[in-house]
């Protein structure tokens, strides 16, 4: 029983250091394509159409690409930035590009929600494109932006147990060498169990949280 404590304790770890720097880094990357894609749509404060196709295009073929292959398309890139292809640290890199455009669509949807009067009422006070964006269209989205965000975070932590297969460590790869292949099914059952309960938490701490931001505009 020690033992079944102490690996799942490190793969949990693992798990949610993988996690948190793949949602930091996918926000970082897909807030402002999400915003990009709101502006220069034909309806958005800066029409460029153009622009707007080739973007989205990009990220519809990145958000069709199955994050196992993905993982594999990038192990050379990996290897080269990082000196390896396996462990927790490596699985961050194709984590993050996975889940990037999901963070992008999300941002969109949700700005596209927003009431296009706020928009026209702030163009008329005298406002500029960036004055909009940071004083308008960020604080209006920010309740849809935690809830999408905390769906990013489930997503991952998916995408966290299917790098298990290659080597990323966490509870997928804990599942896979101890549970599945030494035939160890207590700590496989033990691995599913913290990963249903990390998504509960996740889960309801969103909501919570996105029902606070809801309350205080």
């Amino acid at each position: 029983m020690a033992q079944i404590f102490e690996l799942v304790g490190i793969s949990t770890l693992q798990t949610l250091q993988m996690v948190f720097f793949s949602t930091l880094f996918a926000v970082i990357i897909g807030f402002p394509l999400g915003i990009l894609l709101f502006i220069t749509s034909s309806t958005g404060i800066m029409p460029k159409p153009l622009f707007n196709m080739v973007l989205s295009r990009i990220i519809d073929v990145l958000r069709s690409f199955p994050f196992v292959i993905l993982m594999i398309v990038l192990l050379p890139f990996t290897r080269f930035v990082l000196g390896t292809a396996i462990g927790t640290s490596a699985t961050i890199m194709p984590l993050s590009l996975a889940a990037a455009p999901f963070v992008a669509r999300v941002i969109e949807t949700a700005l596209i929600e927003i009431d296009p009067g706020v928009i026209t009422a702030a163009r008329a006070m005298g406002s500029t494109n960036w004055q909009i964006i940071r004083k308008v269209l960020v604080p209006e989205v920010l309740p849809s932006v935690v809830s999408g965000i905390t769906l990013t975070i489930i997503n991952l932590i998916s995408y966290s147990a299917m790098a298990g297969t290659l080597g990323g460590g966490g509870l997928g790869d804990l599942a896979i060498r101890y549970g599945y292949q030494r035939f160890r099914t207590d700590i496989m059952l033990a691995s599913v169990v913290v990963i249903i309960l990390l998504v509960a938490l996740i889960q309801f701490a969103g909501t919570k949280l996105s029902e606070r931001i809801l309350k205080k505009r």
